[in-house]
């Protein structure tokens, strides 16, 4: 560890006391704050493979104070890329090309989670940035996206549906992924289970139609043969979050009230911590303002005892630190804010008022 630890005064330290700046223990990890970047897709790598890129944009957050960083959506197969530049975690060269990058985070002092992901139907697009819209077809570098159903999600091609006979396959994706992961050296692995991805589209009354033993009553069990698969392929000591679209936001679609449900069947298989988003899987009319996903962490935070994650929109450090003195959450995810300012979290604790840990390099230009 090469950090810089500034001790805050006592006066301060009791503000911080109870605060976002605590540290909070899933199985072996250890966070030091409750400040986490969330997961963010750059949509710049080669075959799957993270590059400089990725060495830099999470090398640089990682000096940033942050209590925990997460990876973009990593794919755990080739079709379960949102684009054809989404890092990978399905071959040993991905796994290897990680390790460089962990190994950099873990230098900074600073824990690093793997999202594993799989975009179903939304899969084969061009990055945001290139003015492309709808999928890539094969014929031009694209490939066919797999999910739930034919249904495509609207503006897409009509993906190519599941056969029941083709999901132990997925399973087994991801828990192969979840393997690698551990090898690269990752502290913590959340598999992505909301935004209308594969898992969520399974989950989902609005896209999961299905007549076999996946669909109706059993909507979940793709998602639960994941957890368990992935939980009994990394060690004990390893934590396991997961990602929810908590309400989809539309009548007739996935509620609060549902996740809940699903959060304590999860927890029963070994799920520690609960990352609360919303959203994703079809249009919908989105009441957006900072921290709209809250109350949904808090309700499944009071109703299931697992440990909830926050994110939308907080910008505001008071706010941040509010949520978690108040419970309503255990920590606060940053995305927006996190690509803008990749110290927000050295400026969050020093307007909070407590203990930074700056990088020996980046000293001289610490708040006091």
């Amino acid at each position: 560890m090469t950090s810089l630890t500034l001790e805050a005064t006592d006066a301060a330290a009791s503000v911080a006391e109870g605060s976002l700046f605590r540290p909070l223990r899933l199985r072996g990890l250890e966070a030091r704050n409750r400040l986490w970047l969330s997961p963010m897709c750059q949509y710049s790598a080669v075959d799957g493979v993270p590059g400089d890129w990725h060495l830099a944009h999470l090398g640089d957050r990682a000096s940033g104070g942050w209590g925990l960083v997460f990876t973009e959506a990593t794919a755990v197969s080739p079709e379960g890329r949102i684009s054809a530049g989404d890092t990978g975690i399905w071959n040993a060269a991905q796994a290897t090309a990680w390790r460089r990058v962990v190994d950099f985070v873990h230098d900074r002092g600073v824990p690093i989670a793997l999202q594993l992901a799989h975009a179903g139907r939304k899969a084969s697009l061009a990055p945001p940035w290139s003015g492309i819209e709808g999928s890539i077809p094969p014929d031009r570098g694209g490939w066919a996206a797999r999910s739930v159903s034919t249904e495509p999600f609207p503006g897409l091609a009509a993906p190519q549906p599941l056969a029941t006979a083709d999901i132990p396959r997925v399973v087994d994706d991801f828990a192969e992924a979840a393997a690698r992961g551990v090898f690269a050296g990752f502290d913590a692995i959340e598999i992505l289970a909301g935004h209308g991805f594969l898992l969520h589209s399974f989950l989902s009354p609005l896209t999961n139609d299905r007549a076999d033993g996946y669909g109706g009553a059993r909507r979940g069990r793709l998602l639960e043969e994941v957890v368990v698969a992935v939980r009994g392929t990394i060690p004990s000591h390893v934590p396991l979050l997961v990602r929810v679209s908590a309400t989809d936001w539309l009548p007739g679609g996935i509620t609060v009230d549902d996740t809940v449900a699903l959060v304590q069947r999860l927890v029963g298989l070994g799920v520690d911590f609960i990352d609360v988003s919303s959203g994703g899987l079809l249009p919908a009319d989105i009441p957006i303002a900072p921290g709209y996903q809250v109350d949904a962490a808090s309700r499944i935070r009071a109703l299931t005892g697992v440990p909830t994650g926050a994110v939308g929109l907080v910008s505001d450090p008071l706010e941040a630190d509010r949520i978690v003195r108040s419970g309503r959450a255990d920590a606060v995810l940053v995305g927006r804010a996190g690509l803008r300012d990749p110290y927000f979290a050295l400026r969050a604790a020093h307007e909070l008022g407590a203990t930074a840990s700056w990088q020996p390099q980046h000293v001289r230009g610490a708040w006091t």
